[in-house]
């Protein structure tokens, strides 16, 4: 029974976030759904960590979850040492907004850096009739899950283009589902924030059923742009899906998927990965079309947390402090 006992303890530490078992300690990086651009994001950061484990101790692990807000409490409550979150979310969080409005400013987020652009992509079936997010009025419409980042883009998109909640049929599941639900007929039209491409919209544009992607522009929009310095313009490459009716580019918005860290993470951790990623960026880029147009610069972009000094240990030494936000460097 003792020796039951010591197993089960045993079992129990190295499955803990952030512990250290023979002189290794153990990380989690909480990325997204598995067909998103979050989680193989998430693995190739933990190999890049993983080949250097004997170096610096660490052994990274990725786990699959509901998204930007889901990732960005679980690091706050200790029970991921990083996540992949979109960087308005990141905003909302550190300044006590949208979901964080009850427990105010999470003022223990960290930033670390900015990875890929995200646009706010609008799938809708041919059939719908729709063309525009004005359209939707009346239309049955997948706006996210909760602890997803696309539900408060959705949210904002749809206000800027004049569309109440309370003119929609809506539906609120996982963005994985989301192709089958419009393939099916059981939807009209859906919102995913993602990098492109993705598995998720290729599904979604090559079944029976055709589908466009609607542009989400228009004087509204402006506004929302204008607002909102966490959104930019976005365009998504038609030729990423060839089976879509659109045959040319879609404008749209977006945002950037950022890595985020609790400023109770220790500094060896975090340096160690912030110099890998910056380190073998080439690699790292050759891994993902949506990582293509990364470069050092851009990857200090989009934040809105403090930099938590492990990272910046890193860009100190780099000499890449000069492109950050000086109001994130404390």
């Amino acid at each position: 029974m003792k020796r039951l006992f010591i197993t089960l303890c045993l079992i129990f530490f190295v499955f803990t976030a952030e512990s250290t078992v023979f002189g290794r300690t153990y990380v989690t990086i909480g990325t997204g759904g598995v067909t998103g651009v979050y989680y193989p994001t998430g693995g190739a950061i933990s190999r890049m960590v993983n080949k250097k484990s004997k170096e610096y101790g660490i052994k990274a692990t990725v786990e699959s979850t509901g998204g930007s807000v889901y990732n960005i409490n679980a690091v706050l409550s200790g029970e991921l040492e990083f996540g992949v979150a979109q960087s308005d979310r990141q905003y909302q969080a550190y300044n006590g907004l949208a979901e964080w409005s009850d427990k105010g400013p999470q003022k223990d987020l960290r930033a670390v850096f900015s990875i890929h652009p995200e646009s706010i992509t609008l799938i809708a079936s041919q059939k719908s009739g729709v063309k525009s997010v004005a359209a939707l009025k009346g239309k049955r419409v997948n706006i996210g899950n909760p602890g997803s980042g696309q539900l408060q883009n959705s949210k904002d998109v749809l206000s800027a283009s004049g569309v109440s909640l309370n003119n929609l049929h809506t539906e609120q599941v996982k963005a994985v589902e989301a192709p089958g639900l419009l393939q099916d007929e059981k939807i009209d039209a859906f919102f995913y924030t993602v990098g492109h491409p993705n598995g998720n919209i290729k599904e979604a544009t090559s079944g029976r059923i055709k589908v466009r992607i609607i542009p989400i522009t228009g004087p509204g929009i402006d506004v929302l742009l204008k607002k909102h310095s966490y959104y930019a313009k976005a365009v998504i490459p038609a030729k990423f899906y060839p089976n879509a009716v659109d045959k040319d580019d879609i404008d749209s918005v977006g945002v950037k998927a950022t890595f985020v860290a609790s400023k109770n993470l220790s500094d060896e951790i975090v340096y160690a990965v912030t110099k890998e990623v910056f380190d073998n960026l080439d690699s790292f880029k050759k891994l993902h079309p949506a990582y293509a147009v990364l470069t050092r610069e851009n990857m200090l972009q989009g934040l809105s947390a403090p930099i938590h000094p492990g990272a910046l240990k890193y860009y100190k030494e780099a000499d890449l402090v000069k492109y950050i936000n000086p109001a994130l460097v404390q």
